[in-house]
Parts: structure tokens; C-alpha cells; sequence
């Protein structure tokens, strides 16, 4: 199998480094009318200074600021309703959002639901939607490398009532403006920054691990992509405010996820497919989810992607290929990951994400969509036993 076709483009523009948010907020927000409802989650922000120093910005060029917090890591169904609720009654002009992928998510969501009067859910998530009108501008400010979301119109929303977490994507809800000053990362909280380094590697290991397997630019960047979100993750933990290593993380996050690793590819992501229904089930942590299905997961996959397993393994992973067998090498790819995964102080089994056993994990696999690019075609019973097997 070739290279598949593809359409390229990406509308958000990019702002990157430090004092970016400084120098370009205030010119960037003249575009838009009066009023910029700024959304942001627990608060973080007013610890670090951020939120001081946007809202001056706002205020100096003149805008009317709405609040909208506590967007949770989770952004659920619920939360995009009150934002476009709050959007609406106070006739919005920008959304601005400042934090990490659930904000940014959520933002997308609430830009779709603040212009359109039916039903979000069922026209926009259940099935992919199709726009007769503008969403609301949305500018984002990432203070977490991780999910990449500020340069895709993707957003991951949980329906609590129907215990479905699901992601689209919308061209149409690319943020215009994405200001990454990569300081802003330095106060994030270990855990979350490891987990979000994590997402990064799993972005692209779920792009990689499928096909086409012949020669193709987007899985020669992938290896390099991965190889320095390990290095500078490893950086980065041993010095947070390591401003190169948290730099590369940031733009790695973002080169993930922006279409341009993806052009050609099949894609896996049926790893991210079972994190999610975990995640609607459990409200677990994103990244740590993925850490604890990866390498159980590729173990049920591996034959039969060898050559990218074993790939993985010589040119990601560091593993030498001396007196050993194809699939001895590609397995010894994924253990060097497993260990990876401890070395960075990410939960290895499910009963460390807080699973137990009135947790029905049977439900929560049958409820998994069946993803048509991995390499072995999985059943809802192979997902099950591989939900056991990482308890």
C-alpha cells in the first residue's frame, strides 16, 4: 500500500516563544469585536501570573472581558452547553482560551455550540457535522505541551448522561491565533507534564504504528519527533525549567497534531479509543491511561506491523538488532518503552489508575469503537482481555 492522497492546509497561525503573549495579544485581538470571553480551568492561572497579565492586555486594548472557568480535564458535554450559554447572552466576540487540551477542546466545542441552535451533540459528535455557518472565532494561549490541540479543529468531549467520550475534528474550528511562549509550561505540575509528554508520544506512535509501510516522509519525521520527545521529556523532569527542552516539547506536541505527520496515513488510534471510554467511564488522567494500554496493546499488534515494530525498536527506541530475530527486536522495542514508561513515573497497570473490581470493564470495552487503521483487526473481546491483562 502507497502513500494515500491528501488535501493540506492549516489555517491557525502560530506565534511561538518567549514574551509572545506580550508582544502579539493586544494587535491580535483588534480583528475582533469588543467583547472576549475568556475561558480557563481551576484557576492555575491566577497563581502563575498568566491570568494577570492577559486580562491587563485585554483591558489596556479596550475589551469587555466575560469569565468562564473551571473547565474540568475532562471536558464534558454539560460544560460546552454553559459556555455557549454564556457566550451567547453576552454577545461574544472571541473566545480565548488559556491552558492545556481540555480547555482548548472545550473552546472548540462552545465555538460550534454559541452559533448553532440544534442539537450539538447529535449534529457535531455523534456523527461528523456539516457547517452552514461560522463557529466563533477562538484564539488559544497553551500553557501545557501535550495534546497538540491548538493547531487542529480537533476537540475530545465526554457525554456524562451517555457515558460516550468522543473527538472530531472540523477544519472550521482551527483556533485563528496560537500563542506558545514555552515558560508558560514551567509551573505545570510534574504529573501533568509528564502525562502530557506522554500524549505527545502516543500522538505519534498512533500515526506511525500503521500503514502505508513502504517509504514515506511522514513516518521518517515521526522517528524524529519521537526520539526528542523521550530526550527532552527526560530534560525537562530532571530540570522543569530546562526553557530548550520545554521548547522542543511544546513544538513537538504541536507538530503532532497538526495534519502534517498525518498526510498519507492510515492511523491507528484504536489505543486512544479504549483511553477514552476508559476515561467516560473513570474520569482517569489522559496520559496516564495511555501509558498503561501502550505497551499491552502493541503486544497484541506487533506481528503484525513487524517491520514498524521493528523499525520502532532500532530507530526510536535504541535497541540493537545484533543476534536477534525480527520479533525479538520489535519486542524488545516495546519493553524499552515499558520501561520508558516507569522511568517516568507513569502508572503501569489500571488498578493504578484508580480500576477496581466493581469497575465493568466488559461494558466499557463493548463500548469502544472498533478503529478500521490498526494493524490486526480487534474484536470488543480482544479489548476486554487487554483491559485485563493491564489491571
Amino acid at each position: 500500500m502507497t502513500m494515500n492522497n491528501f488535501i493540506f492546509e492549516n489555517s491557525t497561525k502560530v506565534f511561538f516563544g518567549k514574551g509572545c503573549v506580550k508582544e502579539y495579544l493586544c494587535c491580535l485581538t483588534k480583528a475582533y469585536g469588543d467583547t472576549v470571553m475568556l475561558c480557563y480551568g481551576g484557576g492555575s492561572i491566577k497563581k502563575n501570573g498568566i491570568y494577570d497579565e492577559v486580562t491587563n492586555i485585554l483591558e489596556a486594548a479596550g475589551k469587555t472581558v466575560v469569565e468562564f472557568s473551571g473547565i474540568m480535564a475532562n471536558p464534558t458535554y454539560a460544560k460546552v452547553l454553559e459556555g455557549a450559554k454564556l457566550a451567547k447572552k453576552n454577545d461574544v466576540s472571541l473566545l480565548l482560551g488559556i491552558g492545556g487540551g481540555s480547555v482548548m477542546d472545550c473552546c472548540k466545542a462552545i465555538s460550534i455550540a454559541a452559533r448553532y441552535d440544534g442539537d450539538v451533540w447529535e449534529d457535531f459528535w455523534k456523527r461528523p457535522g456539516v457547517f452552514d455557518f461560522e463557529p466563533l472565532p477562538l484564539g488559544v494561549i497553551v500553557t501545557v505541551a501535550g495534546t497538540g490541540s491548538e493547531c487542529n479543529g480537533g476537540a475530545v468531549i465526554t457525554n456524562e448522561e451517555l457515558k460516550i467520550k468522543t473527538g472530531r475534528d472540523y477544519p472550521q474550528c482551527n483556533p485563528k491565533f496560537a500563542l506558545l511562549d514555552p515558560t508558560y509550561t514551567y509551573s505545570v505540575p510534574k504529573k501533568q507534564m509528564v502525562s502530557g509528554g506522554f500524549d505527545i508520544l502516543s500522538h505519534i506512535m498512533e500515526i506511525y504504528f500503521s500503514e502505508p509501510n513502504e517509504d514515506n516522509v511522514s513516518d521518517d519525521i515521526s522517528e524524529v519527533l519521537m526520539r526528542s520527545a523521550i530526550r527532552n521529556l527526560r530534560a525537562a523532569i530532571q530540570n522543569p525549567q530546562d526553557y530548550t527542552a520545554r521548547s522542543n516539547l511544546m513544538w513537538a506536541a504541536t507538530m503532532a497534531e497538526n495534519r502534517v505527520i498525518k498526510l498519507g496515513k492510515r492511523m491507528d488510534f484504536e489505543c486512544h479509543q479504549m483511553e477514552h471510554q476508559l476515561g467516560a467511564y473513570t474520569n482517569c488522567n489522559h496520559g496516564e491511561g495511555l501509558a498503561v494500554l501502550h505497551p499491552v496493546y502493541y503486544r497484541h499488534i506487533y506481528k503484525y506491523g513487524l517491520p514498524k515494530f521493528k523499525r520502532f525498536a532500532t530507530e526510536v527506541m535504541g535497541v540493537s538488532a545484533e543476534a536477534k530475530t525480527d520479533e525479538e527486536i520489535a519486542l524488545a522495542g516495546i519493553e524499552a518503552l515499558e520501561d520508558f514508561i516507569v522511568e517516568i513515573g507513569l502508572p503501569v497497570s489500571l488498578q493504578d489508575l484508580g480500576v477496581n473490581e466493581n469497575t465493568d470493564l466488559k461494558e466499557i470495552a463493548d463500548s469502544c469503537a472498533l478503529m478500521p487503521g490498526s494493524y490486526k483487526k480487534m474484536t470488543h473481546e480482544e479489548i476486554l482481555g487487554i483491559f485485563k491483562e493491564c489491571y
